[in-house]
């Protein structure tokens, strides 16, 4: 794992409602909700990894949210859309609050995971905090065998006249090690008109199945993987001694 985040998550955290918004977000929460099973109302849930906090504006009606990152630029994005929940800075790796939760969710910021023992520490920090009848979430955006290239494009506009369009290009260069790169390309228009370009380079986490379902065990948190509707694998994990519900 690149030891600091990408420029983009810190110098340029302010322009993360242009690229992903909570919009876009809308139908992944509905999936990932009808997954979590039935839970106490109110239920907890601590995030891993929340970045701008555009999944947890579509779950904070249904849960006491704590949202940790590492990046304090990205909790700032989050906690102006987002001021009902606990923000706190902390590294999915290393977070220990001495406190359990009812879900621990942990989305696509886990591709920053980039060795097999960052992504046990991480499972481990998931387990250590979830309840004992409680579950993790985790969402990859690939695993080892369903991985292909892919391009995209996007972007939107604000109000005050800013504007953000990107082009992301992500392939794996050597299929032999555990990783994938992502390449970016921003265009950031300011207010006044004036277009500054970026070049962001992504190193993520690429691995199999049987590695992902091996480490959860190992954690004490035995998992079910399924696809969802974009093609990727959830990953549902419950505490070893509690049966599901």
């Amino acid at each position: 794992m690149t030891v600091g985040a990408p420029r983009f998550y810190d110098e340029f955290a302010e322009w993360w409602p242009l690229f992903s918004p909570p919009v876009h977000y809308v139908e992944e929460a509905k999936d990932l909700l009808a997954r979590l099973g039935p839970l106490p109302n109110p239920a907890t849930l601590l995030e891993l990894g929340s970045g701008g906090g555009s999944l947890a504006y579509h779950l904070k009606d249904r849960f006491h949210m704590t949202l940790t990152d590492r990046s304090a630029g990205m909790l700032n994005v989050s906690l102006a859309i987002n001021p009902e929940c606990e923000h706190l800075v902390g590294d999915m790796r290393s977070l220990r609050l001495d406190r359990k939760f009812d879900v621990v969710l942990v989305h696509d910021a886990i591709m920053y995971a980039t060795t097999p023992d960052e992504v046990r520490a991480a499972l481990q920090t998931a387990a250590i905090h979830c309840r004992a009848d409680g579950c993790v979430a985790v969402l990859p955006d690939h695993v080892r065998e369903t991985f292909a290239p892919v391009t995209d494009d996007g972007g939107e506009d604000a109000p005050d006249g800013r504007g953000f369009r990107y082009l992301e290009w992500c392939w794996d260069p050597d299929p032999s090690d555990d990783t994938y790169v992502v390449h970016y390309a921003f265009l950031m228009r300011d207010a006044a008109g004036e277009v500054t370009m970026l070049h962001d380079r992504h190193v993520e986490g690429l691995f199999s199945l049987d590695s992902w379902l091996q480490w959860f065990r190992e954690a004490g948190i035995p998992a079910v993987a399924s696809l969802d509707p974009w093609n990727r694998h959830v990953f549902i994990a419950r505490p070893a001694e509690v049966s599901p519900r």
